[in-house]
């Protein structure tokens, strides 16, 4: 398993950064690894919501299946599997002053063979996380506008 944490502030309002986010499509803005990420079905965003995301980790594509498994006001909990991982995304988000402070958790779990790599696997997902303090404000803040 490799957990990484990250903190990062936006000069946003929280119901729209966390409306942006709750589209997880929005995923090729703001993650450093994602190529793709396309909605499976129509409509509103709600919880169940599923998307096939497409990342590049090492040089290597891989596709997850993301489900929007929790959907609140201050919280959202993305869940992605495939053969070899489970990816738990789960950002909660805190109003300050008209910013909005969020809380980035990725969680990988690999399974079968996969979990012999998880342990040297854990440096280049933190390099990831820290694209992500980079990245996640710049899409936010381009996509909500000033």
């Amino acid at each position: 398993m490799v957990h990484v944490v990250r903190r990062v502030d936006v000069a946003r309002p929280l119901p729209a950064v966390v409306a942006y986010l709750a589209d997880f499509a929005h995923a090729v803005e703001w993650d450093p690894g994602t190529r793709e990420c396309l909605r499976i079905g129509e409509g509103p965003v709600h919880e169940g919501a599923l998307w096939r995301n497409v990342s590049e980790f090492r040089g290597r594509s891989t596709t997850l299946t993301y489900r929007l498994d929790r959907m609140e006001s201050d919280r959202l909990t993305f869940v992605g599997t495939n053969d070899t991982a489970t990816s738990t995304d789960d950002l909660t988000f805190r109003e300050r002053g008209g910013r909005t402070e969020i809380t980035y958790e990725a969680t990988i779990v690999f399974n079968g063979l996969a979990k012999l790599a998880g342990p040297f696997l854990r440096r280049e997902f933190e390099r990831l996380g820290d694209g992500v303090t980079h990245t996640l404000p710049e899409a936010v803040a381009a996509a909500i506008g000033a």
